[in-house]
């Protein structure tokens, strides 16, 4: 069905077929590459106009879940090269109470799945590359990524870094990663750190309880510490993205009603502000645990950090956020830079050494919900917006 979709004629019609494109998180739907169909119909309509493409496979998946990588040459050699990123996964689409694909628009706002987070971003790059490629005088190189698994693990920003880059030699003067930020440019945010924390005890029949030792019983003193010794004592604070905040948000354990539990687990979800480290905090929190670890030998309690983002250090934005903010004053918008308490694929980027800013049209409060949408006529604001940065000298 994908293949057969008619070539759009405007930004808006771009951004309703890549919302009719079901690509709900492969993590979230159980669907195994998920963004594959839309990844495939995106590069087939990059090279119907001319552009070169290019697809950037990631460990243990599929060549269809590759990204797509999408280029065009300045018309001088040695130009400065500009990235642009959008990722085309989104969240689930239960709960919903409009159809998630219809990519509707009534009242000036385009309802769907992604509208908002972030395929809006995603249409408006590609269309003002369409326009910038077909410019005489293209002073810079343009890179489009179109990358996957944001909403989840950010596997796709981390591959793309660790296993391309180097091989591509883009060497960007500035990286634009697309969120709806009202074209307000988001020059630091923060960042994460997940954490699983397993307790494990000794099963027993419930009727002799004495025999075991619970695991819930175990996780309980480790939450009242957790929430009482770090959590309340938290003082990590930035000024442009807030305090560093920690939640325990689930819990799990037992296996029957008439069994000693063996086995309990809790998630902790870490926000780390610029210049704090996942590292650091890991340490910390096993410190802590280890007065509970040697109450008993029989008990265990292991932490595990299994998804990191770093923070996004506002300095990253000093090379590109002045020619972002010149396109702002010409048209007489807020151009100071702002931080936010989320995190993107930027946090990755700037860990890498890239020159940063999170920078897209559209207002982020409709992401993520019942009816999320975005108003068309931002879409078309950010699509020139994003043209006259293209074909800006950079130099």
């Amino acid at each position: 069905m994908e293949a057969q979709l008619p070539e759009p004629t405007t930004v808006i019609k771009l951004l309703q077929d890549m919302v009719a494109h079901n690509t709900v998180n492969a993590h979230i739907s159980g669907r195994a590459d998920a963004e594959a169909d839309l990844l495939a119909w995106l590069e087939s309509l990059a090279k119907s106009w001319g552009m070169a493409t290019q697809r950037l496979p990631l460990k243990n998946h599929s060549d269809a879940a590759a990204q797509l990588l999408i280029i065009v040459e300045a018309t001088e050699l040695d130009a400065p090269c500009l990235l642009f990123d959008s990722h085309v996964d989104t969240v689930a689409v239960d709960g919903m109470t409009i159809d998630p694909f219809a990519g509707d628009v009534c009242d000036g706002k385009l309802f769907g799945r992604g509208a908002c987070d972030t395929k809006g971003t995603g249409a408006a790059m590609l269309w003002a590359l369409k326009q910038y490629a077909a410019l005489d005088d293209r002073p810079n190189r343009i890179a489009l990524l179109f990358s996957v698994d944001e909403e989840m693990n950010m596997t796709g920003i981390t591959s793309f870094i660790e296993d391309h880059t180097a091989r591509l030699d883009l060497n960007p003067v500035g990286v634009i990663v697309g969120e709806p930020t009202m074209l307000t440019p988001v020059i630091a945010h923060n960042g994460l750190v997940r954490w699983t924390l397993t307790a494990r005890g000794v099963a027993a029949h419930s009727a002799a309880p004495f025999l075991g030792k619970s695991a819930i019983t175990l996780m309980i003193k480790a939450m009242t510490m957790i929430e009482q010794a770090y959590i309340r004592r938290l003082l990590s604070e930035h000024p442009l993205t807030g305090k560093g905040v920690c939640s325990i948000t689930m819990i799990e354990g037992g296996s029957q009603v008439n069994i000693i539990p063996e086995r309990c687990s809790i998630e902790i979800d870490r926000r780390l502000v610029p210049g704090e480290s996942a590292e650091k905090e890991t340490e910390t929190l096993n410190k802590m645990l280890d007065h509970i670890r040697k109450s008993d030998s029989d008990l265990t309690l292991d932490l595990v950090a299994h998804r990191e983002a770093p923070p996004l250090e506002e300095t990253a934005s000093e090379g590109i956020l002045p020619h972002i903010q010149a396109i702002l004053k010409n048209r007489s918008l807020p151009e100071a830079g702002v931080g936010a308490p989320f995190a993107t694929h930027a946090g990755d980027l700037c860990a890498a050494g890239m020159p940063v800013v999170v920078w897209g049209p559209g207002s982020p409060y409709p992401a993520h919900t019942k009816d999320e949408y975005v108003e068309t006529a931002l879409i078309e604001q950010g699509t020139q917006a994003y043209l006259e940065l293209m074909g800006r000298e950079l130099k």
